[in-house]
């Protein structure tokens, strides 16, 4: 795939050389997923592996360390009456609360992701980007959430948009080799066409993401079925023609249960159980958790719990 992205012709071409998306049938195909049942053994086994798939996020400006520290202890036991609850999967915060969670959650095992390269918007040059980036594995962040330039991507600038990903990849780099994992944030709901989200997640998955991530959250249209079955087919894909595994990771309006349900359905029967792990796929959310817990004392005890039973984050 290195003659694609050799330079701005070749990436275009590319690119536009993809298959146009059907519109209809990609609706119609994530609609017939989200109609499957799962019932009893079946849905307790879903519950813990969403609840375990989690990056529980907390990205406002009221941030403060104490509560970080409380999301994090959260993320460690997020049923206190339960202790076979799963943790979930990482903890998301602002790059200057990074140290914060990486001390609350030592030995746990849960990754500290933080967002970066001037979140949400992007709107700030390649060198304050990188900067972010660097600060905030520095700080011990185990993966960076980056956001795309949507504005040079929607100009037509795709090999700007290539190089950017590139070098903030470049920046996840730790001095002894190792390196953060890069998800890379499309903004879906931003990129007006299903044939845009195609692109992207090519264009991204050439440049060395590790994750393609819908939304930040942070605008009106977040993660969709449709949106994220066709992210999900755009990786199987690319498994197919590189042999590299890239993990997918819907963000933003995921608030039930169900919800989650269905996205989980839409991965086995897309990317199959390979995919099925928090290594590769992850609900960005903040108040999924709440509800899967209430489901899982459901399916344990056979009533439902009262709005006090869970924390408020």
């Amino acid at each position: 795939m290195a003659d694609v992205t050799a330079d701005d012709g070749a990436l275009r071409r590319f690119l536009h050389g993809l298959p146009g998306v059907d519109a209809v049938g990609l609706q119609a195909r994530a609609a017939t997923l989200g109609t499957r049942s799962i019932k009893t053994t079946a849905k307790a086994y879903a519950i813990d592996l969403a609840i375990s798939m989690i990056d529980l996020t907390t990205l406002e400006g009221a941030d403060t360390p104490g509560k970080v520290r409380a999301l994090c202890a959260k993320g460690v036991s997020p049923d206190p009456t339960d202790r076979t609850a799963p943790k979930v999967a990482a903890i998301c915060v602002y790059p200057d609360m990074v140290a914060t969670a990486k001390e609350a959650l030592n030995g746990s095992g849960i990754h500290v992701a933080s967002v970066a390269t001037a979140f949400p918007a992007g709107r700030a040059a390649l060198p304050v980007k990188l900067a972010d980036t660097r600060d905030a594995v520095a700080a011990g962040a185990d993966e960076i959430d980056m956001v795309i330039d949507r504005g040079a991507f929607l100009s037509g600038r795709y090999m700007s948009v290539f190089e950017e990903i590139k070098k903030v990849k470049e920046a996840c780099a730790r001095p002894d080799g190792s390196a953060a994992h890069l998800k890379v944030i499309f903004e879906t709901g931003e990129l007006q066409t299903y044939d845009n989200v195609r692109r992207v997640s090519w264009l991204a998955m050439l440049a060395g993401a590790d994750f393609i991530k819908t939304s930040t959250g942070k605008v009106a249209v977040n993660a969709t079925p449709p949106v994220t079955l066709l992210m999900l087919e755009a990786v199987r894909d690319f498994h197919a023609a590189t042999g590299v595994q890239v993990g997918v990771k819907p963000a933003g309006g995921i608030r039930t249960t169900k919800d989650a349900i269905k996205y989980l359905v839409m991965v086995n029967e897309t990317l199959g159980e390979p995919w099925l792990t928090a290594d590769w796929f992850r609900f960005g959310a903040s108040s999924l958790l709440n509800d899967l817990l209430m489901q899982r004392q459901k399916l344990s005890t056979g009533r439902y719990s009262g709005p006090d039973y869970v924390t408020v984050d």
